[in-house]
């Protein structure tokens, strides 16, 4: 028993003696200098034509806002009241400061002094595809930048599903509401 009880501790002594340290290895900080490679950059660029890790965007439509190279017509998906719900708190956080609630371009930044954006409301942005809301957000345009690494795809069309609804809720027509709601605006009934 004796022998047992010494051979169990001089086991566990030896076991606690190789421990490897794996946390107290060499390693750089984030973005810290390397005197190792010969650039002096520890932050090691993507090798050329390999894809990162959950990077491959096969999906045309969903990513780039094109079908066939043209500004996709429409959504790449459902335009659901959970999609233009998630566009509406989208649109508040990242287009109001210039684009205003309404979307008319009188956005708090264009009060103090930055160029005006056009209005969402003008026939030109009315009648313009889906996906070329969804490229301005992606690339940006003319004073507007860009927030393709601020908003994923799907969010950014969730915003696109959110103008519709504003440009709708702007210019429908009464004789396409259903009839309780014409009835409400023509009379209150």
């Amino acid at each position: 028993m004796r022998l047992h009880t010494t051979l169990s501790a001089t086991i566990l002594l030896a076991l606690a003696a190789c421990r490897q340290d794996m946390h107290d290895q060499p390693r750089h900080e984030p973005l810290e200098k390397s005197e190792f490679f010969a650039d002096r950059q520890s932050v090691r660029p993507q090798v050329p034509g390999t894809v990162a890790r959950g990077e491959l965007r096969l999906d045309e439509h969903l990513y780039l806002g094109t079908v066939n190279g043209e500004p996709a017509p429409r959504l790449p998906m459902p335009a659901t009241a959970e999609l233009v719900e998630r566009g509406r708190r989208n649109y508040e956080i990242f287009c109001t400061p210039c684009h205003d609630h309404a979307g008319y371009g009188r956005g708090m930044v264009v009060k103090r002094g930055l160029k005006q954006p056009p209005s969402f409301h003008i026939e030109r942005l009315r009648t313009a595809p889906d996906g070329y809301f969804f490229d301005v957000m992606t690339n940006g345009f003319g004073a507007m930048y860009d927030h393709a690494d601020r908003i994923t795809p799907e969010n950014r069309w969730s915003i696109v599903a959110y103008l519709r609804a504003l440009q709708l809720s702007q210019y429908a027509l009464v004789a396409e509401l259903p009839a309780e709601d014409r009835g409400f605006l023509e009379g209150g009934r």
